[in-house]
């Protein structure tokens, strides 16, 4: 089964009697899915014990995709990242078996630069050899240079929605992770059932789909109707 997730855990009133009612938000959470997306990682450290509460606070079958964060990505733009991206391992280690895939997301602002990526590639693969899935926004990662470095670095593509480079019919496979961020207004529009079920459709055993309009409440409500779908 795939699984089906939100980035967080918040869980709107709303839905509230859907969850166990017992626990921490993540143990009420988990009560019902069977992943989440860690984004706060993008933005600061968290300790490491931290992570090792948090893994103890789900199900074995439970697993965490971590966001890589932004001074790698943003801040130093995938250049001279070996140090940091060591300290972010370390950080997340006590996932252990409950770590899932780690997301890249690039800014819109970086091109891509088949040298200066392959030096950032080949570093986060000599340190983890765990799943990693990017999501990029500049139009020109729309090459089948950019394909092949993902390809032999063994890196899946992220299908966004909206997808401002990689569309669905972009992908001969089906893609191993959905971000879905809503739209037309991003972080807020919730989906119809019909795209709920298009999304779903796409999606692999082994995949992922993230709903990640979360400022209004609506990914909840999406995850658990494509919940409802499988």
């Amino acid at each position: 089964m795939p699984i089906i997730a939100t980035a967080a855990w918040s869980i709107p009133k709303k839905v509230a009697g859907r969850f166990a009612q017992e626990g921490s938000g993540l143990s009420r959470y988990a009560s019902v899915f069977d992943g989440v997306e860690i984004n706060s990682t993008f933005y600061r450290r968290h300790k490491t014990s931290t992570f090792a509460r948090w893994a103890e606070s789900v199900p074995d079958r439970f697993r965490f995709a971590v966001k890589i964060p932004r001074e790698i990505t943003h801040i130093r733009a995938m250049k001279d990242i070996a140090e940091p991206f060591d300290i972010f391992l370390e950080d997340i280690a006590p996932l252990g078996e409950n770590r899932g895939p780690l997301l890249c997301q690039l800014p819109p602002s970086l091109a891509f630069d088949d040298d200066a990526l392959e030096t950032a590639f080949k570093t986060i693969r000599d340190a983890d050899g765990g799943p990693i899935v990017v999501e990029v926004r500049h139009k020109s990662w729309a090459s089948a240079e950019a394909l092949d470095l993902l390809k032999t670095y063994a890196i899946d593509r992220v299908l966004a929605d909206p997808a401002p480079v990689w569309p669905a019919e972009d992908f001969e496979t089906p893609p191993k992770y959905v971000r879905l961020h809503g739209k037309p207004k991003i972080y807020y529009s919730s989906y119809t059932d019909d795209e709920i079920r298009s999304f779903s459709d796409l999606l692999t055993p082994d995949g992922w789909c993230v709903f990640d309009n979360t400022a209004s409440g609506a990914a909840i409500e999406n995850a658990l109707t494509m919940l409802e779908m499988r």
